[in-house]
């Protein structure tokens, strides 16, 4: 990417958030700290309003807006593209606000463009798989993440699958996230006065009451980290080349999945997992397209699988 391409992507990355960190505009386009500084510098020599706090971050002056950016091609069809899949993982309300969102887009779209998605459309779907994608969710999505932003209790109508019983309950959501063809809910259940993983599928109805709830609680990313270390679960961190990563997208669910980025020309992944044993395994399947982050001892093991591998063809060689 050539700077004024990279400057005016960062400008749009300021308008997206209040408060935009340095370090999260570096690892974004994998430059130094000093050259976000002096791209930042030619905003602000541009007229461009831009309040900088050390150690918070940056933001720009309330009210200020660019009109309506132009998309490219390529940004296009990813749209298109994203639109398949919340067709297909989400509920019927997100799915609606999500074409809603996606006419305002076309609308500003060019002439060219818009008939490049009008082309393409036929030509890419997103299949349901039973195996992997539970998309009966009642339509509770986006009652859950508005319960969420304002911190809303509400009474679900529950069926625990472990005691075959369904119960009601009032809870205080914090999060919502996908797993294993699934999403779920982690709340602070009032009934239990703890923490507890609902899957959003079992939910069978939600009451959003106007009662406000002021405890604070763990974020969710930091509740799972702390879910996974009393379980035990390893966290690790590998990074694929983008040419192999289409292979991994429904496999990536059974090996413990939780979140991606891209780095430059790879796609950094990381996982939780109950087995290095098994994931060392599974690693060795594309292991050469790709490349170990952390841990050590998993590093370790597949060094270990692969010589073991090493030699027995040799042996078997010789024995021939």
């Amino acid at each position: 990417m050539n700077r004024i391409d990279r400057v005016s992507a960062i400008l749009i990355q300021l308008q997206s958030r209040r408060v935009v960190k340095a370090s999260d505009i570096a690892e974004r386009f994998n430059i130094s700290l000093r050259t976000v500084y002096r791209d930042v510098k030619t905003l602000e020599e541009a007229g461009i309003p831009i309040i900088g706090e050390a150690g918070v971050g940056y933001s720009i002056m309330e009210g200020y807006r660019l009109p309506p950016v132009m998309f490219t091609r390529e940004e296009a069809t990813a749209f298109l593209t994203a639109e398949k899949f919340v067709e297909q993982w989400t509920d019927a309300s997100t799915m609606e606000h999500h074409k809603s969102a996606m006419y305002k887009i076309r609308a500003i779209l060019k002439t060219a463009e818009k008939n490049l998605l009008e082309e393409i459309d036929s030509k890419i779907e997103v299949l349901k798989s039973h195996n992997h994608i539970d998309t009966d969710n009642k339509d509770h999505i986006q009652t859950l993440l508005n319960s969420i932003v304002h911190r809303n209790i509400i009474n679900i109508d529950y069926f625990a699958n472990h005691s075959q019983e369904h119960t009601k309950r009032d809870i205080e959501p914090i999060g919502i996230f996908f797993k294993h063809g699934h999403w779920h809910l982690i709340a602070f259940c009032r009934m239990r006065n703890d923490y507890r993983d609902f899957r959003v599928d079992r939910i069978n109805c939600i009451k959003v009451t106007e009662k406000i709830f002021d405890n604070k609680h763990p974020t969710l990313k930091a509740y799972i980290a702390q879910t996974a270390k009393e379980q035990e679960l390893d966290l690790v961190v590998i990074r694929v080349e983008k040419s192999i990563y289409s292979y991994l997208e429904y496999q990536k669910y059974y090996s413990g999945f939780v979140s991606e980025k891209t780095v430059g020309h790879q796609i950094e992944m990381t996982f939780l997992t109950m087995s290095l044993e098994g994931f060392s395994r599974w690693f060795m399947m594309f292991g050469d397209k790709a490349e170990i982050i952390s841990p050590d001892s998993l590093k370790e093991r597949v060094s270990n699988i692969a010589t073991a591998i090493s030699q027995k063809n040799l042996q078997l060689s010789n024995s021939y």
